[in-house]
């Protein structure tokens, strides 16, 4: 029972009543994969096959399936003694994602203040005051999820499927980030700070201008979560 109650914390429960066989194992990678994601399973936490098989009541061919799939994507590491752990985050693996980020988000934002409709902007403008609203009432766990549509919807004015799902394809590990960035209330009001003036210059289209406050953004982001996971090491 306390295995169970465990794993339900770690967002399993809505897991166990899957049945279909030829999905199942694509079921539990997506499920254990969001829970890592969204800081649900923390960095460190062990996870044994026996265990999550038993708990959520299948065999373990599809937790095997879901747990090799997640070691391979470098989300787990196997141990030494058996079972596998939540990989965290490495300095490099961060400077290296910020680095492409700035590139590609920086692009897209420079295109996006020279392709704009001025009708598209209306849903940035909103997703700015409904973080706000939220932060101001303390609400910081909608934060990343609030977050992540403004910048999906500012790149999509970029009109660049190609640049977008370049974007996309970071999209798990972006996530991670904006989760440790977004706990701190000071950090997000100085995110959303940076949301307003992405905005005045895209309203300006000046591309040049909002490259750069992407870039700004972007790199006190990485700075943040350096210092997050330095602080956590020791």
């Amino acid at each position: 029972m306390e295995i169970k109650a465990e794993l339900k914390n770690m967002g399993f429960q809505h897991l166990s009543g899957l049945t279909e066989r030829k999905s199942l194992g694509q079921h539990v990678f997506e499920n254990i994969k969001q829970a890592i994601i969204k800081g649900d399973i923390p960095s460190g936490q062990r996870l044994v096959e026996s265990r999550l098989a038993a708990t959520l009541d299948i065999s373990r061919t599809p937790v095997r399936e879901a747990i090799h799939k997640l070691e391979r994507e470098g989300y787990l590491t196997k141990r030494p003694r058996g079972g596998f752990v939540v990989l965290g985050l490495g300095s490099d693996d961060i400077e290296e994602t910020f680095g492409i980020r700035g590139v590609l988000e920086g692009y897209a934002a420079r295109l996006a203040a020279i392709k704009h409709d001025e009708k598209d902007l209306e849903p940035l403008e909103a997703r700015i005051r409904t973080f706000q609203q939220h932060l101001n009432n303390g609400n910081l766990e909608v934060l990343p999820d609030i977050n992540t549509e403004f910048h999906e919807l500012l790149y999509a004015l970029s009109r660049s499927p190609r640049l977008i799902k370049m974007i996309n394809d970071l999209k798990d590990q972006i996530y991670r980030f904006r989760q440790m960035i977004l706990k701190d209330a000071e950090l997000a009001g100085m995110s959303n700070e940076d949301h307003r003036h992405m905005l005045e210059f895209i309203k300006r289209r000046d591309a040049k201008g909002v490259e750069k406050v992407v870039r700004e953004h972007l790199m006190r982001g990485q700075a943040a979560v350096m210092k997050s996971i330095k602080g956590n090491s020791v």
